[in-house]
């Protein structure tokens, strides 16, 4: 079985390990904590982007900064607004291109001025989709950014 306190670790085939003699920590730490404190700590474990306890208390003795990884619920259906709104700009985008296409490749002037008004048509478009994206970001910025 590898060690626990091994941060870098070598496996062969056989079962056992031998650590990287830069990586090696020769030392082992034990103690006992209470069922409170354990649940504390297994908590934050869950949260953090540690992968395991010894990684975890490592990171505590060491007054390293500990992340921790939070879910919003309620901003998943303002994630799936923005990328609904993403894909619909996206679409714009490529009737604009079409359209422009078509617009560079006509001669006639009167069918020049159709493309033109169907381009106006898609902006405004734009600038209405764009307008939602302004309202969502403020409060997105007025519920996560410092005051």
């Amino acid at each position: 079985m590898p060690p626990e306190s091994a941060f870098m670790a070598v496996f062969y085939p056989y079962n056992f390990c031998v650590m990287s003699s830069k990586n090696k920590l020769p030392y082992r730490v034990e103690t006992r904590i209470g069922e409170a404190k354990y649940k504390e700590l297994n908590d934050l474990l869950f949260r953090s982007r540690n992968q395991t306890m010894s990684e975890l208390l490592r990171d505590i003795l060491h007054n390293r900064k500990i992340m921790i990884v939070t879910h919003d619920k309620s901003l998943d259906m303002v994630l799936e607004r923005l990328t609904l709104i993403r894909s619909e700009l996206n679409a714009i985008g490529v009737n604009i291109n079409q359209v422009t296409r078509c617009f560079n490749s006509d001669p006639d002037p009167r069918q020049k001025l159709l493309y033109a008004s169907k381009v106006a048509e898609q902006y405004q478009v734009v600038g209405l989709k764009v307008e939602e994206l302004l309202i969502i970001i403020a409060k997105l910025a007025e519920r996560w950014l410092p005051k």
